[in-house]
């Protein structure tokens, strides 16, 4: 199992006030597979003194979700409930304010923050944290150009951006693309996470796509100097970089259509 192999990995880490999961906890969206999860990080992040964050991915499945993960707190401090069932959660640690967002478009491989939401995030933000907001949900608002992550990232990443727009928001972290980006979103840093099971591999013919064996995940520092400092932790694992699938041309173009916005024409 890559997760807890990754864990294993990373026994050596002590020093953490949260671990932020960023989305894709179950495949199947049983609440069985949500709660393997749970244990297993809850028992990795409390014996370090942290507490676990959740978001929803887009192979999550909200009703599942809610019912072992609740909010994606422990303890929130603020809970958004939208009609389609979308949570978002706000907690302070050691004097940041961490909120999840949910981007989840049930059926689709893109992402969309409800009006709601960002409206509950606007008037959040009216106030500041004692050392700042991140902010971390599954779909990232920025893109390399690739055609899969410009149909199936964040789609109204601009109503984002002016929502935030000179806001406490310092830090964006984001998972989807199963490899590391850095990018800005007006005053805040972008950081995509690679995945825990596979990364992308961009070596790939261009139109085609290639999955690798990889367990990585992140480690952020917020509140140095120079900070936000990050850096990718890679699980040792003995078919690191053996192939998973490869996508040629048209399997990618009826994925995009499949699971990409649908596009409506005008005559």
């Amino acid at each position: 199992m890559a997760l807890r192999r990754l864990l294993t990995e990373l026994s050596h880490l002590h020093d953490l006030d949260a671990v932020m999961v960023t989305g894709d906890i179950a495949d199947d969206g049983s609440p069985d597979a949500y709660a393997r999860a749970c244990e297993l990080l809850s028992d990795y992040a409390h014996r370090r003194g942290a507490n676990v964050f959740y978001t929803t991915g887009n192979h999550d499945e909200r009703t599942a979700f809610a019912e072992v993960l609740g909010s994606g707190h422990a303890q929130p401090e603020a809970v958004y409930e939208g009609a389609a069932g979308e949570r978002a959660g706000a907690s302070t640690v050691a004097g940041w304010r961490l909120v999840t967002l949910d981007t989840l478009v049930p059926g689709k491989g893109y992402g969309r923050l409800d009006g709601g939401q960002l409206d509950w995030l606007r008037v959040m933000l009216t106030t500041p944290a004692p050392w700042g907001t991140v902010l971390a949900f599954h779909h990232p608002p920025v893109a390399l150009d690739v055609d899969v992550q410009q149909a199936l990232g964040l789609r109204n990443s601009a109503e984002l951006a002016e929502t935030i727009r000179g806001t406490d928001v310092q830090l964006i972290l984001c998972g989807h693309f199963h490899l590391q980006i850095l990018a800005r979103l007006e005053q805040a840093t972008v950081w995509v996470t690679p995945g825990v099971v596979s990364r992308i591999d961009l070596t790939a013919r261009p139109g085609t796509e290639r999955a690798v064996h990889g367990p990585s995940a992140s480690l952020v520092h917020l509140g140095t100097t120079n900070g936000p400092l990050i850096h990718t932790l890679h699980a040792r694992d003995p078919r690191m970089g053996e192939t998973i699938y490869e996508a040629d041309e048209e399997e990618m173009r009826e994925a995009i259509e499949r699971l990409g916005p649908t596009i409506t024409g005008l005559r």
